[in-house]
């Protein structure tokens, strides 16, 4: 059923008072067209109100005061705007003291202007992409410096977040790392963006922050575990990592009770690496009794039959999991809905891939910071559509609390 309009709504009020026959995309959206006009009118029309209050009395009012303030005419100058640049009238008064509250006095472009740019930014797309699509829709030209300049306004939002306090328990904590490509003195170098994400106690995401260095290590780990705890981080039940060497010893150094699941499907993919492909799906199908297993003993069960099985070709598989049996199994603790949030790191994985889809357009970041802007931002976008990584948190919080018993409260 149509939706009845509002018949005092102003707005729709003066949209039916414009004569839409016979218009064209050109006489709406152009350069002269009547969104361009309107916008002209509606922001004069905004500053003329303000200088109203300002003064204290209408344009067509008089005082017989002769130290009264009044209008002085007005002054020109153009804008940048979504819709391509606009030619404003700025009214003046005697005493120059008047402050346009719309567009300020410096401002050269509208608020929304700025928000297509960093939007644009945030999707990947790097100056000269920007500077040629502004030109292209908006018939604007834009500097690279004024982009710049638009997008390094939300340097302060991003050292805000990395430094902000975190809750004192999470129950999960996923930590991973990706290669962006950026410049280093003159070269460029791979480069790590670590990011931890946690499951706080309501069962959401929340990403802890994000860390950068040339390289992937247990050290540069412990600095980031380090900085969690200075932060606020009192405790974390379970954290969820890949295989790198070094990295539990990291954790258990800052929080000795927190316990470790390394990532099966990391496992499986270290595992497979060199096995021909003719023979890695029945090894995959013989690694997924291990892990599917109902019980810890079972799944040892399962990989003994692994190594009867595959060790006379590949004796290191099954080496690797007993060698890193004390960090792979925690997630037989927990029924199904648990272990298939703990047992990989999909959900920051996830998140990674989506990183990466920004990434990918540039061939190299040319700052640290440059780098910082465009995750934050995609991150932001990302997070809007998240949802829980355990779908009954409720049972599993609960979950939680017998096993780790005084150490979370429900």
């Amino acid at each position: 059923m149509a939706k009845r309009k509002k018949e005092n709504d102003p707005l729709e009020q003066l949209l039916d008072q414009i004569d839409y026959s016979n218009l064209t995309q050109e006489d709406l959206m152009g350069p002269n067209g009547l969104v361009k006009q309107l916008t002209k009118r509606m922001l004069e029309k905004a500053m003329n109100t303000e200088m109203d209050d300002h003064l204290g009395f209408e344009k067509s009012e008089r005082t017989e005061d002769p130290k009264t303030n009044y209008r002085n005419g007005s002054s020109s100058k153009t804008i940048k705007t979504d819709n391509g640049d606009i030619p404003i009238d700025i009214p003046r008064d005697r005493n120059s003291d008047y402050e346009p509250k719309i567009i300020s006095k410096h401002d050269r472009r509208f608020k929304g202007f700025d928000r297509q740019i960093i939007s644009m930014y945030g999707l990947g797309m790097t100056n000269r992409d920007i500077q040629k699509h502004l030109k292209e829709m908006y018939l604007v030209d834009v500097s690279a410096e004024l982009i710049s300049k638009v997008t390094d306004s939300i340097m302060d939002d991003v050292r805000e977040w990395r430094s902000r306090p975190l809750d004192k328990v999470y129950p999960i904590v996923f930590f991973d790392a990706l290669v962006v490509k950026g410049r280093t003195e003159g070269r460029v170098a791979n480069k790590s963006v670590y990011m931890a994400m946690g499951i706080n106690m309501d069962g959401e995401k929340d990403v802890l922050g994000l860390w950068l260095a040339e390289t992937e290590g247990a050290k540069f780990w412990l600095g980031i575990i380090t900085e969690l705890k200075n932060r606020g981080v009192d405790d974390i039940l379970i954290a969820c990592i890949d295989g790198l060497k070094g990295f539990p010893e990291a954790i258990n150094s800052v929080y000795p009770e927190t316990r470790i699941q390394l990532c099966i499907v990391h496992m499986i993919r270290s595992s497979t690496r060199f096995v021909s492909w003719k023979e890695r799906k029945e090894m995959c199908r013989d690694l997924k009794k291990i892990y599917s297993a109902v019980t810890e003993q079972e799944g040892l069960t399962a990989l003994d039959s692994f190594a009867d099985k595959w060790d006379g070709k590949y004796p290191m598989i099954s080496k690797s999991w007993r060698d890193n049996w004390d960090n792979l199994n925690e997630f037989f603790q927990y029924p199904g809905y648990i272990r298939k949030a703990i047992y990989t790191t999909n959900a920051i994985e996830s998140l990674n891939s989506s990183m990466k889809k920004v990434t990918k357009k540039r061939s190299a970041f040319p700052t640290d910071e440059a780098i910082f802007k465009v995750l934050y931002l995609a991150l932001k976008s990302a997070s809007q559509k998240w949802t829980m990584p355990i779908r009954d948190w409720g049972a599993a919080i609960n979950q939680f609390a017998i096993h780790f018993e005084g150490r979370i409260k429900i």
